[in-house]
């Protein structure tokens, strides 16, 4: 049986893998497929990257054996293929000023609440909320997703850790509307010689807007001991993109039985495969703690 010592030291290792997948992701780019190698639809523009380094966004507009034209903003150059080194076929309305703004990794969260987006079929993430709370999400479809995680605190015993389940269900797909719903399932530790019940949270929720400035509002209904609660928590969220690497994010919780909305407002700092979300976390009311709480966590896509 594992303990909570070698949980945390597979949680290190896992951590320094994803370090090393980043750089690698960083130094080497994208891997060259020649299926690529292929004019781009008419809303489409391409980012090339060559042997030593350079990236230059444009066009393919001739393709040879040996070398391929390529149309640029300067005009057209002609480049040998085997200098191509990646190939990323990206939306016109992605580049601005010139610069390749790469989508948010992380469409399919606020900080921790779901949002109505859906992750693709065969992607995922692996996360790590406050340290101590690791996950990871995958998409098995297009419109079904399974995830979990557990806490990893230090308490000796496996038992005595937090076990969640995530399952989501997409319900509607569009531009500007997406509508999921899902599930949290939390087993809780025993309490002395009781046997804790398993926690849920059944849950609607939906998003409108784009990857770059989006809504989302969301309800669920707690249930303990297969019987629901009688007033629905509520969670108000949105996202906007202030640069290419960065984002601001806001997620508000309306707890049953809690007269204060539980708030939290932060910065999500964006690479291609990677984002760390630092917000900070505060409620109305009397207890208002200047400037807040502070709150981490990291995400890998894959």
């Amino acid at each position: 049986m594992f303990d909570s010592w070698t949980m945390i030291r597979v949680h290190i290792s896992f951590s320094f893998f994803i370090i090393f997948e980043i750089f690698a992701t960083l130094v080497v780019g994208l891997e060259f497929d020649e299926k690529n190698l292929k004019p781009p639809c008419d809303d489409c523009i391409q980012i090339i990257t060559t042997s030593d380094g350079s990236t230059i966004i444009g066009k393919f507009t001739n393709i040879t054996a040996n070398t391929v034209e390529f149309l640029t903003d300067l005009g057209l150059i002609t480049i040998p293929r085997n200098r191509i080194t990646s190939i990323n076929t990206v939306p016109v309305s992605s580049i601005r000023g010139g610069v390749y703004w790469f989508p948010d990794p992380n469409t399919t969260r606020l900080f921790f609440a779901p949002t109505g987006r859906m992750l693709p079929k065969g992607k995922g993430y692996i996360a790590d909320y406050l340290f101590f709370f690791p996950s990871f999400n995958y998409g098995v479809t297009s419109n079904l997703s399974l995830g979990g995680g557990c806490s990893i605190f230090p308490t000796g015993n496996m038992s005595n850790q937090i076990y969640f389940f995530t399952p989501k269900i997409g319900l509607k797909r569009s531009k500007n509307l997406n509508i999921a719903a899902g599930a949290l399932v939390l087993k809780i530790p025993d309490i002395g010689d009781e046997d804790t019940p398993l926690v849920s949270v059944l849950y609607g929720t939906g998003t409108w807007g784009s990857t770059d400035q989006s809504l989302t509002c969301g309800f669920g209904y707690g249930m303990v001991d297969r019987k629901f609660g009688s007033k629905p928590l509520i969670v108000i969220g949105g996202e906007k993109r202030l640069t290419r690497r960065l984002a601001f994010v806001t997620e508000n919780w309306m707890i049953p039985g809690v007269n204060n909305v539980l708030l939290s407002y932060g910065i999500r700092f964006l690479t291609e495969k990677f984002t760390t979300d630092f917000a900070l976390l505060n409620t109305t009311g009397g207890n208002v703690v200047f400037p807040g709480i502070p709150y981490i966590d990291f995400v890998y896509n894959f």
